[in-house]
This record gives C-alpha cells, sequence and structure tokens, in this order.
C-alpha cells in the first residue's frame, strides 16, 4: 500500500483520560506515522470527536447544531494532532469542506493529492461538512476521493466483534470479514452509511486497537492482529 487514510478515533486520543487530548498517546501516533512517511507511504488523517462531543450528547439541542458542534471537534483534533506531527519532524496540512479562516486549506481532491505527493501527512477535518453524517461517513468518502489503497480504523477495541466486548464478556473477534457479512450482521465497525459506501466502492479496511504497541506501523508492516474487512 503506498497512500492510506488513518482514521483516528476521538476516544483513543484521550487515552485513559477519556477527554480532551492524551498527549504522550498523540505523540506515540505521531512517531509511528513518521516511520510510514519516512518509508514513502503517503497517509491522510481523520480524527473523531468524541473526545470533546458527539452528535448524541445533547437530546436538548437541534441534531443539526449539534452535529455542527461535532465537525468542529474534529477540527480542534486536527489541529492539535496537526501540530504535534510536526513536533515530531512532519510537514503537514489540514483540509476542511468549509472556510475556517486562516485556521485550514478548503478542501478539493486535488490540492489534497498534490500535499501527500509533496510528503505532507494530511488532515481531513470538519467531516462531510452536513450534518446527518458520522466521521466514519467523512473518511470513508474522503478515503475514496484520494484514491487510498484502504482505510486503517484506530479505535479504542482491538478489532471487529459478533457483539459489544464491554458487555458480553464471551463476544468473538473476527480476524477476517466480508464488508457483506459487516453489513447483513450489523456490526459496529463503521456505521451503515459508511459500510455501503466501502462496499459500493471497493474500499479494504482493516481495524485495530490503537492503544496496543507500535499497533500503527505493525498494521502496515508487520504483524496485524486487528480484523481485516475485504470487500
Amino acid at each position: 500500500m503506498k497512500r492510506v487514510l488513518l482514521k483516528l478515533s476521538g476516544e483513543a486520543l484521550a487515552g485513559d483520560k477519556k477527554t480532551g487530548f492524551d498527549e504522550a498517546t498523540c505523540i506515540a501516533v505521531a512517531k509511528q506515522v513518521k516511520e510510514l512517511v519516512d518509508d514513502g507511504i503517503q497517509v491522510a488523517i481523520v480524527t473523531g470527536g468524541g473526545n470533546f462531543w458527539r452528535g448524541r450528547t445533547s437530546e436538548t439541542i437541534d441534531r443539526v447544531k449539534a452535529d455542527q458542534i461535532g465537525m468542529l471537534a474534529t477540527v480542534m483534533n486536527c489541529i492539535y494532532v496537526s501540530d504535534i506531527f510536526r513536533y515530531v519532524g512532519m510537514d503537514t496540512e489540514i483540509f476542511t469542506p468549509f472556510v475556517c479562516g486562516a485556521f485550514t486549506t478548503l478542501f478539493s481532491k486535488d490540492a489534497a493529492v498534490a500535499a501527500l505527493e509533496q510528503g505532507k501527512v494530511i488532515f481531513l477535518a470538519g467531516g462531510t461538512g452536513h450534518p446527518y453524517f458520522s466521521t466514519d461517513t467523512g473518511a470513508v468518502l474522503r478515503a475514496i476521493e484520494i484514491e487510498a489503497d484502504a482505510m486503517l480504523l484506530a479505535k479504542a477495541i482491538d478489532g471487529i466483534y459478533d457483539s459489544d466486548p464491554k458487555v458480553n464478556p464471551d463476544a468473538k473477534k473476527y480476524d477476517e470479514i466480508t464488508i457483506d457479512d459487516v453489513i447483513a450482521q450489523g456490526l459496529a465497525a463503521v456505521d451503515m452509511t459508511a459500510s455501503i459506501l466501502c462496499k459500493e466502492n471497493k474500499m479494504p479496511m482493516l481495524v485495530f486497537g490503537l492503544n496496543e504497541e507500535n499497533s500503527i506501523v505493525e498494521t502496515m508492516k508487520g504483524t496485524f492482529t486487528g480484523t481485516k474487512v475485504t470487500v
């Protein structure tokens, strides 16, 4: 694989704190990504916003406004993580589907691919720019647009299970599963819209635990211990 999109869950970025940023976790992620970039792999990053806000967080405010807050949470995450990446020696650029003043660049495929080919790590913040779409859906959409070879999902759990392992201690983990089975069984790898986008556009996914040691590098170059979703 020469070009990948790495989706980082907001919760995973928070580490054991569960909210905000855990700087040690973010630096560890950055060092792993630098190893890939130094080997010539082009990397795009999408972050979730769950360490600050989820659209489901409030049942009081309008869903559109709640989703807009979530989009801005991902922008904050990308600004922070992008600067951590710069701290460890990478060049970065942040793209959003809406204007954020001088903070980000307005997304276009041509500009994003040009930045990748210049050796930059690109951050794709703000989801799709529209409510009712999750960051998972935004990540799959961007992976398709930039013609990534695969989407890497670094989550707070280490793969896809047949039921919630936090609730069911006997939950079975899949080493490999088809996207058709993910959709048919309603498994929570990504949401249904994202799953269907993967199926229709033949975008494979690798799902793994961010907090496992060196998991990003191992997923790309070593022993993969998560779940491979084939198309």
